[in-house]
């Protein structure tokens, strides 16, 4: 794990975003170092959805200042955050059905050679991908999307996102509606990105596995941020203390940090 001394690979400091009156983000701070899996819990209605929508670029701050690799950076549209590395694999997936594994990696930025599609070159970049991300359970790459299970579907979008020479990796809600065996490798793999040097971002609300892979959790209340910690200082009863009340008794010392 890195030190708390090093510039984390993104900082949020004061991030606030409103819609109309509904104050959903109250002057947010969160690092994000590399080579961590960051944590983001909260009740349902804390701020998880948007704040990590204010990352993607999908919605602008209202304030406060975004720190990529210690420079301030203008996250507007979800081209900036993937011009950046910033990449986000969403609870649906946004995977197309009638398209194959490699398809669906390479949609929209395909690679054409000669005025036609470079078949050859896809390929073998998403067979990469796989085979470094250690996704074997796929039968072949060319195999239709609507054909696989839901922990390889998940599978295929966390690699799709690592093609882009992403640094980091947005998940919300990664081990969804998986089942025991799904979820395992699915949390294998987002363990493998961050051992990989990737940060990670991961939205959950199944705190098995967030203590499974975390390094550090992060809990929002009411749009604030109520707590950063090591997971290994954390129980599940005091996160979800701090989830449901904003505080907990149960921690050693008090407040949060962003580090």
């Amino acid at each position: 794990m890195a030190g708390s001394s090093a510039t984390p690979l993104l900082r949020l400091e004061k991030i606030s975003k409103s819609f109309g009156p509904v104050q959903a983000l109250t002057d947010v701070d969160l690092d994000v170092p590399a080579g961590q899996v960051t944590a983001l819990v909260g009740d349902n209605g804390a701020g998880k959805s948007t704040f990590i929508k204010v990352i993607a670029g999908i919605h602008a701050a209202d304030g406060g200042q975004i720190l990529w690799e210690g420079k301030p950076v203008h996250i507007r549209t979800p081209r900036d955050a993937a011009a950046l590395g910033i990449e986000t694999v969403y609870q649906d997936l946004a995977l197309a059905d009638n398209l194959d594994i490699v398809q669906n990696m390479f949609l929209g930025r395909e690679r054409t050679r000669h005025l036609a599609l470079d078949e050859e070159s896809m390929e073998k970049a998403a067979r990469e991908t796989l085979s470094g991300l250690h996704v074997t359970t796929v039968r072949s790459i060319r195999q239709p999307v609507a054909s696989l299970s839901g922990g390889q579907r998940q599978s295929v979008a966390i690699a799709k996102a690592v093609l882009w020479n992403s640094k980091l990796v947005i998940m919300d809600e990664p081990t969804a509606a998986l089942g025991v065996a799904q979820t395992r490798n699915v949390l294998e793999l987002v363990r493998r990105l961050a051992d990989q040097g990737l940060a990670v971002l991961m939205v959950s609300h199944n705190m098995n596995d967030v203590f499974e892979v975390s390094d550090r959790i992060a809990v929002l209340f009411l749009g604030g941020m109520a707590a950063v910690r090591p997971a290994a200082e954390l129980d599940v009863a005091t996160v979800v203390d701090i989830m449901t009340t904003g505080t907990s008794t149960r921690l050693s010392n008090g407040g949060s940090g962003g580090a």
